[in-house]
This record gives C-alpha cells, sequence and structure tokens, in this order.
C-alpha cells in the first residue's frame, strides 16, 4: 500500500481478500499501515457455504462455476472460512472471529439477488474469465444465467450468504 507505516486508525477490507493472490501479505501490509492500538476490519463472503431452496436445476453448475474461475484466477472463494488463519500468518495476535449472513428471500430481494448474478453471468469480467479460461461456453453461460432467473421467480427461494468476520487490534 502507498501509505507510510502507522497511517490509519481503522483499515477495513470488505470483500476484497477473496480476490487477492496473496491475502496473507495484503494482511501484513493493512497491518503495517494502522496505528498501534488501531484496527483491521474484513469481512469476506465464502462462496463454498452459501445455501439456497429451492434446487433449482443450474444453481450448483454456478457455484462449481464460480469456484473454478475465482480460483483460476488466483483468488480464494471460500475466503471468509480462512480469515482467522491468514490473520494469524500475517502475525496479527488480537483477532476477534465472527460470522454474519444475507439472506435473500423476499420478491424485491430475490428479483435483485437473481438479477444481479443473471446479468454478472453474462456480462462482467466474471464472465469474461469463464469462456476465454475454458471453463464455460456461453452456452453454458446462458443456461447459469436462466437458472438464476428461475430462482428469482420462485415465491419459495431463499438465499444465504455466510461471511467470515475478523477485527483484529494492532499490538501497541
Amino acid at each position: 500500500l502507498d501509505f507510510p507505516d502507522d497511517t490509519f486508525c481503522v483499515v477495513h477490507a470488505h470483500q476484497v481478500l477473496q480476490h487477492v493472490g496473496d491475502p496473507v501479505q495484503a494482511l501484513r501490509e493493512m497491518r503495517r499501515v494502522t496505528r498501534p492500538g488501531g484496527f483491521i476490519a474484513v469481512r469476506d463472503a465464502d462462496y463454498s457455504a452459501m445455501a439456497w431452496y429451492p434446487e433449482v436445476p443450474g444453481m450448483t453448475d454456478w457455484q462449481d462455476l464460480y469456484l473454478r474461475v475465482a480460483r483460476a484466477n488466483g483468488g480464494e472463494p471460500a475466503a471468509g472460512r480462512r480469515l482467522r488463519s491468514w490473520a494469524l500468518a500475517a502475525g496479527l495476535t488480537d483477532i476477534t472471529a465472527t460470522s454474519s449472513t444475507w439472506t435473500f428471500a423476499t420478491d424485491a430481494e430475490r428479483e435483485w439477488w437473481s438479477g444481479l448474478w443473471a446479468d454478472r453471468t453474462l456480462a462482467s469480467a466474471y464472465a469474461d474469465r469463464a469462456t476465454e479460461g475454458g471453463h464455460a461456453t456461453t452456452g453454458h453461460l446462458r443456461a447459469v444465467s436462466e437458472a438464476w432467473r428461475e430462482w428469482g421467480r420462485r415465491e419459495d427461494g431463499w438465499f444465504s450468504v455466510l461471511h467470515g468476520e475478523i477485527l483484529c487490534r494492532k499490538d501497541a
């Protein structure tokens, strides 16, 4: 990070470390720029722990594809469960580890979440990496996108996103 040592009272990363090739080094940098007594706060999803109902055909294909593409790109999509381990490896000692969830169940929530992923599956850096990396064809992505839309139309639809969280206090 392009900041001097001990610059900030709080350093926060939300949904970042899952995309970083070396999350331990990223946490070391966060620690370096945090003032003694300051806080490092991190929250990341755990794509392997996402759960949904009903089991619409194609949704498991989406999860498997997302995990493959993210890992091929150097990330770790199950980052949430690894945060404490990474923090320890980065030399952090005063660590509080927690979790929280997002739930999408109302008509408006399902419409937004399913639409976001249906669109992202067809047109995004993720979609480009999926096809360019040989993980999926355009037809496969269209089928996954439609699975998202079908799930979103289901009145009984429910989706949960587990997040791992750490709050670390830098030694004074």
